[in-house]
């Protein structure tokens, strides 16, 4: 599977092949699970048809397996019109079969199954994948359903969309579909079920509902806007109030894009949390001030103080905002090149990356000294020390 994705990215079509062929490639890279070869063979003009009769149809396939990944591959909007309505509702009825635990039923087993949290796509959002009695599927049907019934036109309720997020935990593809859609929805209803989740006693219900919240002001197409308004007080207020350190951080992050001195004070607030998750949100959020080229003394000095923390990840929060301030404060830049002899690699990276955006010349030897990109980090190390190298040819051309 890996030559076919590297021949396809080459290509820009299947000029050579039959629609046989591409309908039976498509069908193999989705019974072995790739979604990205399943994408691109869609996007190089491959679409679901006809196949051999002990086989599944691709997307009921998918829809069979739960992976919301590989569901949404095979409905791009390219190809979307060739599924009949009637297909797409039966296929949101199987969804639906499965949501309610399925796979004890077809395995007919009361044993446990085995359970492990995989990333279905590139995205943030991993589901669960469970074995039985030697069947895997993962439990995205949640989400798929979700989808189908989007595909289909069919509203689904916001109390019905809270209960499928919080059937699975944080970070589940369910509960970020679900709370995508929700904030999508600039109505009153969405905002009430909002509302109703800050107050409520459990912790989860009011992570969900910070979660939910931070949405409606990141997806807001204006600061002005009604609900970037009423996201915006209600995380402020929030933040004095709330316990729990997961679902502190997670209100804070909700105010990490919003640029106003109330969110500033509120981030400050808590500067020197004991928990590490709660001074990361602070780190990331300092910085978003109306002009983001300065930082206010006191997200300054916040700064100086999360770039020392003994986190490693608030350190690089911290190093992140310094740089996407890039004023080129002397004392900003000395904090972030004393992190350039960190043990971590990581937070190295991420120090090259803000002095070469402060265009601080102490980045160039950093980069050499890196070395270039390690195998499976290639992607997110070439990012920073890219920033270097167009440091370096500026230098020189200037």
């Amino acid at each position: 599977m890996l030559r076919v994705k590297q021949l396809l990215e080459e290509r820009h079509d299947l000029p050579h092949e039959g629609p046989d062929d591409a309908t039976a490639a498509l069908a193999a890279a989705v019974q072995a699970r790739h979604t990205d070869v399943a994408d691109l063979l869609i996007r190089r003009g491959a679409v679901p048809g006809d196949i051999a009769p002990d086989r599944l149809p691709p997307l009921r396939e998918a829809v069979d397996f739960g992976s919301p990944a590989l569901v949404d591959a095979l409905t791009a909007t390219s190809i979307l019109h060739r599924y009949p309505t009637s297909e797409l509702r039966e296929l949101r009825d199987l969804a639906r079969t499965w949501h309610e635990a399925e796979l004890r039923r077809r395995t007919g087993s009361s044993g446990d199954a085995a359970y492990t949290r995989v990333q279905d796509d590139e995205g943030y959002y991993q589901v669960g994948e469970l074995t039985l009695d030697g069947m895997t599927v993962r439990d995205g049907h949640g989400a798929i359903l979700t989808e189908l019934e989007r595909l289909l036109g069919i509203r689904t309720s916001c109390g019905d969309l809270v209960t499928r997020a919080l059937e699975r935990e944080e970070g589940h593809t369910a509960w970020g579909r679900a709370a995508i859609l929700l904030s999508h929805r600039r109505e009153p209803e969405a905002w009430a079920a909002a509302e109703t989740l800050r107050a409520d006693t459990d912790p989860k219900r009011r992570l969900f509902g910070a979660e939910l919240t931070r949405l409606f002001e990141l997806f807001a197409d204006a600061h002005e806007e009604q609900y970037c308004v009423l996201a915006v007080a209600a995380l402020t207020d929030w933040s004095a109030d709330e316990t729990d350190p997961a679902v502190l951080a997670e209100v804070l992050h909700g105010l990490s894009s919003y640029q106003g001195p109330r969110a500033e004070a509120a981030l400050l607030a808590h500067l020197a949390h004991r928990d590490p998750r709660v001074r990361r949100a602070v780190a990331a959020g300092l910085g978003t001030s109306m002009d983001g080229r300065h930082l206010s003394d006191a997200a300054r000095d916040g700064l100086l103080t999360l770039l020392r923390d003994p986190d490693t990840d608030v350190r690089i929060a911290a190093c992140r905002s310094a740089g996407d301030t890039a004023n080129g404060d002397p004392e900003l830049r000395d904090a972030t090149a004393a992190l350039l002899d960190h043990p971590e690699r990581r937070v190295r990276l991420e120090a090259v990356q803000a002095l070469a955006l402060h265009r601080d010349e102490r980045c160039v030897d950093a980069a050499k000294r890196l070395g270039p990109p390690r195998p499976g980090h290639q992607e997110e190390e070439l990012y920073c020390l890219e920033a270097a190298w167009r440091y370096e040819r500026h230098r020189e051309d200037a």
